[in-house]
């Protein structure tokens, strides 16, 4: 946590582009909040429909792996992709319901009790060019895939469990509290400042994966030295 408040660690980190194209993603909401009249619940639809696209990004992940370990990978692959797609599927379900109904609670609707797909409906249709922004972050995510995870050979150091249980740590520790405090802002009716509160807290989470992501690459670098 340390290294995160570190100047050197923050002015390496941000030496390369695709660190200032993370940053303006995830500060690129504030355009929507601020002249496409986007509320509390179109901005947690977004980062729900940003959970999904983890999913996808962790399954190609785990394939990846699995494709490095051979025929042996390929069959744990065929039983564990399976189960996260089903599993994690239903975790990000249950969460898009609760968004969906903090948006019900917002514009006074009933949308009765959504599919999967109606959710999906429900998010992209919920703001403004929402497609625009689910675009930018498939973008970001589809770099991170090939540069790092490719390129550099994160795969290699990586397992498909290890890749199978990322994600969970991360809708726990952020988007359940950016939940909370979206719920906490509807009931204080949507007040402004704390609508780009949580894009500001959504930010300082990604400058921290940054970093994060800048270390690994750095002991990376040292081991093969």
């Amino acid at each position: 946590m340390l290294d995160f408040l570190n100047a050197n660690t923050l002015a390496r980190t941000y030496r390369e582009p695709i660190a200032w194209i993370i940053l303006a993603v995830d500060l690129f909401p504030v355009i929507a909040v601020l002249t496409m009249g986007w509320g509390a619940a179109a901005l947690v639809f977004l980062y729900w429909l940003e959970n999904l696209i983890i999913g996808a990004v962790t399954l190609a992940k785990m394939t990846a792996t699995s494709m490095r370990d051979g025929p042996a990978g390929l069959i744990g692959m065929a039983f564990l992709g399976p189960f996260f797609f089903v599993h994690y599927g239903m975790f990000c379900f249950v969460h898009g319901v609760f968004v969906s109904v903090f948006a019900s609670l917002s514009s006074s609707a009933d949308p009765g009790f959504p599919t999967p797909f109606g959710l999906i409906d429900q998010a992209l249709a919920s703001g403004p060019n929402m497609p625009t922004f689910v675009l930018a972050i498939i973008g970001v995510q589809i770099i991170l895939f090939v540069q790092d995870y490719i390129l550099r050979g994160e795969y290699r150091e990586s397992s498909i469990d290890k890749e199978m249980m990322a994600p969970y740590g991360r809708i726990i520790v952020l988007h359940l509290g950016i939940f909370a405090g979206a719920f906490a802002m509807a009931a204080l009716g949507e007040p402004m400042l704390g609508i780009l509160a949580l894009i500001l807290l959504r930010a300082l989470w990604g400058v921290f994966l940054t970093v994060r992501r800048r270390m690994r690459l750095d002991d990376a670098l040292q081991t093969k030295s």
